[in-house]
């Protein structure tokens, strides 16, 4: 009953929470009452109620040994990490209960990235989230209450859950037992019942149809004893005795029903009647008052005319200096955009101007600065050397050269003579 009273009232809270934050392009934002700081409770009961309802304490605290949270675990602030926790492992199970898959978070992943995500779930669903993601960080809080609440509603939507019409208990009467023998008044047990009711400070009631069982029951013995009773032995003076000292106890009353329209119409009546004589004497003191208040408001009205036509000649001053003063904020607000213009050009030269001394200084520095000359003249140096060191070594390439030919020639000489064979030698052969 208590989850269907919270759900009942959750669909007008959350048209008062859409209107307050101007959900929709366009739309009007409604101010918010005083009470909406506390509407987030009322969003956190609602939703453990829906959580109940979709078994999260079985499929999802037993399985990860998680403690179940209180009715109040995300409306107030107590353990930002432990809360930041336990709302993304809620919102992924409900996501992932809605139809969705969703990977369940651990405590190492970038808590911006499973804020987008979750976020992106919940606008895939259909519903807005105007509000900034830094808004989840804390882990508690209205949006954070909000967030859940929409995802819980949209997984009793998938589970197909629908709400049918309570069903009261049916109250049996309890059937009182009668007593074998009905024709004889027990009174022992009337006297028990009268101590009990002595201690109690209760009436002792006596149910009607037990009345009427009994009532019957003494006709038919009365009628099956009727040959039988011919003449009463008993004496006058004792059952007058004996009548007095059970009459007190014999009081019959009937028993109250909650439930009678009689009793209700009887309170009724009773509450019309105080109320007339309760609005009797304080209607005299309404009057009273209204005529007070109404001769104060006089008072003050004519009290007003007069300062009022007496500070008039003021009043006027006063809005002759409200005009100079908003002609002087004009004029104020035209020079302060002329300084203004003028300090961005003069920020701009200035810009320009540094950035020309800078490529002064450069210039002037390599101009003055020597090092360049100094290894030009060591490259020239040493371009010398390198000279010097060719030169040797093509005079000694040219003097092995010609040593080559001179070598080359003599040895031609040399095999030329010796090919000329003298006549004498062939002449012996």
């Amino acid at each position: 009953m208590a989850a269907a009273a919270a759900v009942v009232t959750l669909s007008g809270l959350e048209d008062g929470v859409s209107r307050s934050r101007g959900e929709g392009a366009g739309e009007v934002v409604v101010e918010r009452g005083p009470g909406a700081a506390y509407h987030m409770f009322v969003v956190m009961e609602d939703l453990v109620e829906k959580l109940k309802l979709l078994r999260y304490e079985e499929e999802l605290l037993r399985k990860n040994n998680l403690k179940p949270p209180s009715r109040h675990y995300f409306a107030l602030p107590t353990n930002p990490g432990e809360q930041f926790y336990m709302f993304c492992t809620l919102a992924a199970w409900l996501i992932n209960k809605a139809g969705r898959p969703f990977e369940q978070p651990q405590e190492y992943d970038d808590p911006n990235a499973t804020i987008s995500n979750i976020l992106s779930e919940l606008r895939s669903f259909g519903r807005t989230a105007d509000f900034p993601p830094s808004k989840l960080k804390s882990g508690c809080g209205e949006h954070v209450c909000y967030v859940l609440d929409c995802l819980a509603d949209e997984a009793l939507k998938y589970i197909g859950f629908t709400w049918k019409r309570p069903t009261y208990p049916v109250e049996e009467l309890e059937e009182e037992t009668i007593p074998e023998d009905d024709a004889e008044l027990m009174l022992n047990k009337v006297d028990e019942e009268f101590v009990e009711e002595e201690t109690d400070n209760e009436e002792n009631f006596i149910d009607l149809n037990v009345l009427k069982a009994q009532t019957y029951r003494l006709d038919m013995n009365e009628s099956a004893k009727q040959e039988d009773i011919l003449e009463s032995t008993t004496d006058a003076a004792e059952w007058s005795l004996e009548v007095e000292r059970v009459l007190p106890q014999l009081k019959v009353t009937i028993r109250t029903d909650n439930k009678d329209w009689r009793i209700h119409v009887d309170q009724m009546h009773q509450h019309k009647s105080g109320i007339e004589s309760a609005l009797k004497e304080t209607k005299g003191f309404l009057d009273k008052l209204h005529n007070e208040i109404g001769r104060t408001l006089e008072k003050i009205g004519s009290r007003e005319k007069y300062i009022n036509n007496q500070l008039e000649h003021l009043v006027q001053e006063y809005r002759a200096a409200q005009a100079q003063l908003s002609e002087a904020r004009e004029r104020y607000q035209q020079g302060n955009g002329g300084v203004t213009e003028r300090t961005r050009l003069l920020s701009e030269v200035t810009e320009e101007l540094e950035k020309v001394k800078q490529e002064m200084e450069e210039k002037g520095s390599s101009m003055t600065d020597g090092a360049p000359l100094v290894k030009i003249k060591q490259s020239l140096t040493k371009l010398k050397q390198e000279t010097v060191q060719m030169d040797i070594r093509i005079g000694v390439v040219e003097h092995t050269l010609l040593q080559s030919k001179l070598k080359e020639k003599s040895n031609m000489t040399r095999d030329m003579h010796a090919t000329v064979i003298p006549e004498s030698a062939m002449g012996a052969y």
